[in-house]
């Protein structure tokens, strides 16, 4: 049977190993971390790239409409 000073003892490393299997990452984990950020970049990208397309032509359909509209004030 441990004693107080032994159970403090083996609880502490037991603590301290799962510290430090659980701050360990593998080249694997860490590859494959990389390639996730990697797509969500790219997703991000393209999000972006279409969004700043859709504001183009709301900008071209806003103006269309302006003209639209002055042409019939002249009438």
């Amino acid at each position: 049977m441990l004693t107080n000073n032994g159970r403090k003892l083996a609880i502490t490393l037991v603590g301290l190993s799962t510290l430090a299997l659980g701050a360990c990452a593998t080249k694997g984990d860490v590859e494959k971390a990389q390639a996730t950020a990697d797509q969500a970049l790219q997703q991000a990208q393209l999000a972006n790239q279409q969004a700043q397309s859709a504001s183009q032509q709301a900008q071209q359909a806003q103006a269309a409409a302006s003209r639209g509209f002055q042409e019939s004030l002249r009438k």
